[in-house]
């Protein structure tokens, strides 16, 4: 795994081995940054359940103003830690070794994050949990996106209950990205 783009553009990342972490692949990381980078200069970003931390790295390495990386696996976040000394971004990454639903309460009261993106465990219901979280929180900045990594099959019926909206749906070979946007009031 590589970053690939910005100013840490392909310098390898390490990755832990022997735990249930998916690291999003190459063209993947790509395409999701395509539809990100017109948004993503000086941007707060979240990187929930953060694995290696792929993700919220490369959105430092293009211009992000800061991110948090929320991670419970002690070896993860080691390894989170190892990659943002690596890429010389460790002055705006600031890393939470906690469940996300427990980060997610700390956080709440500060400054609100323009992305919020999370990759659980695939069809482990921590995305609806950790959406409903969201959902009565206020760590989504007007205007801001979740985005959420999930196995192609998982339905998202539910989100317009919880006060988001669909804008977009990215679908690939397994997995897909749902993009969404908290929902405007219609009066």
């Amino acid at each position: 795994m590589r970053v690939i783009a910005g100013t840490a553009k392909r310098l390898i990342l390490k990755t832990v081995e022997g735990i249930d972490t998916r690291p999003t692949t190459d063209r993947i990381k790509e395409t999701l940054f395509n539809i990100l980078a017109p948004e993503l200069y000086d941007c707060r970003f979240l990187d929930l359940f953060a694995g290696s931390g792929g993700i919220g790295i490369e959105a430092l390495s293009r211009g992000a103003g800061m991110a948090v990386f929320v991670e419970k696996n002690p070896k993860a976040m080691a390894c989170i830690r190892e990659n943002l000394m690596h890429t010389k971004l460790h002055d705006r990454g600031v890393t939470m070794q906690m469940d996300v639903l427990s980060a997610l309460r700390r956080l709440e009261g500060e400054e609100a994050f323009d992305f919020i993106f999370m990759d659980p465990p695939y069809k482990s219901e921590m995305e609806r949990q950790t959406l409903e979280a969201l959902g009565e929180l206020h760590l989504l900045a007007e205007g801001g996106l979740i985005i959420t990594e999930a196995a192609k099959e998982t339905s998202f019926d539910y989100v317009e209950g919880l006060g988001f909206s669909v804008i977009r749906e990215k679908i690939y070979k397994t997995n897909k990205h749902i993009f969404l946007e908290r929902r405007k009031n219609i009066w």
